[in-house]
């Protein structure tokens, strides 16, 4: 995938696991006014963006990224940047969630990368990483199934504009 576009998608993904447990946490901002990957974007007026996107479709903000994710073609590198930026937000608040956790699964199902590279990648940073992967029984609709139980589930609240003021970021 061309990297720009690439990068973009990285940043929905990024986004996506940030709201997906109903909460921006500032641990969640500071990765992205901070990666380099999101340099050459404009990180607070395309979250914003997204924030609008996201409070005026809902459910269906999160379908159109699982379809995104459906039609693409990734190498394997580029599919472990997506799980490890996943990884990163949902971890970044110290709290793992079960939203979360069903949240990653969806893109996880989508991707063609094997559990076993998962394991070993991000194995030693991310001690549950089990819990990410694990795979629920399968049947023949079960990634139809098991995205629209999130989003029937999800309860998308309305998210203000966000501000990427650098003292919101300073540590005491």
């Amino acid at each position: 995938m061309e990297t720009t576009a690439f990068n973009n998608l990285l940043f929905k993904t990024a986004f996506c696991c940030m709201t997906c447990d109903g909460e921006i946490d500032k641990n969640e901002l500071k990765i992205l006014a901070r990666s380099p990957i999101f340099k050459d974007i404009d990180v607070e007026t395309e979250a914003n963006d997204l924030i609008r996107q996201l409070n005026s479709q809902g459910a269906g903000f999160l379908k159109a990224y699982f379809d995104v994710l459906d039609k693409s073609v990734f190498t394997e590198d580029e599919e472990l940047r997506l799980i490890d930026m996943a990884i990163k937000m949902i971890m970044a608040d110290n709290i793992i969630q079960y939203a979360e956790i069903k949240f990653f699964k969806n893109i996880r199902y989508r991707l063609r990368v094997s559990n076993d590279t998962i394991i070993q990648k991000f194995g030693d940073e991310v001690p549950d990483i089990e819990l990410f992967i694990e795979q629920d029984i399968m049947t023949g609709s079960f990634l139809d199934k098991i995205t629209n139980q999130y989003l029937d589930l999800v309860e998308i609240p309305q998210f203000d504009a966000l501000s990427f003021d650098t003292s919101i970021f300073m540590t005491h």
